[in-house]
């Protein structure tokens, strides 16, 4: 649920568009929406170009904000706090949006985000 909102925020702090990250559900009975999907993905980021060298980063500093970004969410600080937010997403139970989602995100986890990241 949570998942989409940590991943874009961190891709955005780290430089990375975060139009190169997508996580959608289908069902192994949906084949030809998961084709669809991926389908759809691929171009999406075959529109973007080669990472990196799109956001105008170079090849070596991309590698070290990709390594921070790993560590970060390897980080126990970090994903207990996002457990916190999923917590209280699951509380909203339906009622929960996408932009409720990245706001949460943004109050509850952009200051750990920030010093993993410093």
């Amino acid at each position: 649920m949570g998942v989409n909102g940590l991943v874009q925020k961190v891709l955005t702090e780290i430089g990375i568009n975060p139009d190169r990250f997508s996580l959608q559900w289908a069902s192994a009975a949906e084949a030809p929406r998961f084709v669809k999907l991926i389908t759809e993905f691929t171009q999406q980021v075959k529109q973007l170009g080669p990472l990196g060298q799109a956001e105008g980063i170079e090849p070596d500093e991309m590698r070290a904000r990709i390594d921070k970004a790993l560590a970060l969410v390897s980080d126990r600080k970090l994903r207990v706090a996002f457990g916190n937010v999923t917590k209280t997403l699951r509380k909203e139970g339906n009622k929960v949006t996408g932009e409720m989602i990245a706001t949460l995100v943004d109050e509850k986890l952009s200051k750990t985000i920030s010093s993993g990241l410093g």
